[in-house]
């Protein structure tokens, strides 16, 4: 696997995470998004991939600072994307009081990562302690963006407990991997979780230009995105993900 801090800079995939940057930075102008989880329905759709290039691509930013969280405690990955250590992470930090700048990885200047570390037995309850919670709020006074990688939200509910603490949530879909009902389903589901489901992405998407193709991203916001209190409900999974193909 390619390492995310080798995708060149013109690279029409490069473009793509670039453009998926920007319609996150704009999805609720009247409050800044800033702790951003990313789930799917199900496993292998690339959202671990995904995550760690948009992470990476809004390093590139001026003066902004991003971490990554691996808050997948039941198959975790960001470790691999990078090629760093899991020996201490997160639950290291949570459980065990060592400190975060022992835990966090310097990937570059302005981007780092929080591995799981130690994996524990009962990641649900793990996750949906007030630990957890606190911790997400205490760290946004070190970071301009924290992007977490979760499990699938239509495999386990770990994605739906954190929801629940970070300002955003963005959706993958595999394309012509995974069933529009089913993708439906789970972001319904996080919606009644009162999760504020900002945007999709359509993954693994052939593009067909002449006589090349290319897999590329297709983002769609929701328009039902911004405060809880004025999102009205939306038939389909953001008018049907579908009509992208």
């Amino acid at each position: 696997m390619e390492k995310v801090t080798q995708l060149g800079q013109k690279t029409v995939i490069a473009e793509a995470y670039r453009t998926i940057r920007a319609n996150i930075g704009f999805s609720d102008v009247d409050n800044k998004v800033k702790t951003i989880l990313f789930t799917s329905t199900k496993q292998d759709e690339g959202k671990t991939t995904l995550v760690s290039n948009i992470a990476y691509s809004f390093s590139k930013l001026e003066n902004s600072k991003v971490l990554l969280i691996d808050m997948d405690l039941r198959n975790p990955s960001i470790h691999k994307q990078f090629e760093k250590s899991n020996t201490y992470g997160l639950m290291d930090h949570l459980k065990n009081d060592r400190p975060l700048d022992k835990c966090v990885s310097k990937i570059e200047e302005n981007i780092d990562i929080l591995t799981t570390g130690a994996i524990p037995p009962n990641p649900t309850e793990v996750l949906s302690s007030n630990k957890v919670a606190t911790f997400l709020e205490d760290i946004k006074d070190h970071y301009d963006y924290i992007f977490i990688d979760s499990p699938p939200v239509g495999v386990v509910s770990d994605a739906t407990v954190i929801s629940k603490i970070v300002d955003g949530v963005m959706f993958i879909v595999g394309s012509n991997e995974t069933d529009l009902s089913h993708a439906e389903i789970a972001v319904e589901n996080l919606k009644k979780a009162d999760a504020n489901v900002i945007g999709a992405v359509l993954n693994k998407y052939e593009i067909k230009e002449t006589s090349y193709s290319y897999y590329g991203y297709y983002y769609k916001q929701d328009a039902t995105s911004g405060s809880r209190a004025a999102r009205k409900k939306k038939k389909g999974l953001f008018g049907k993900l579908a009509g992208a193909r």
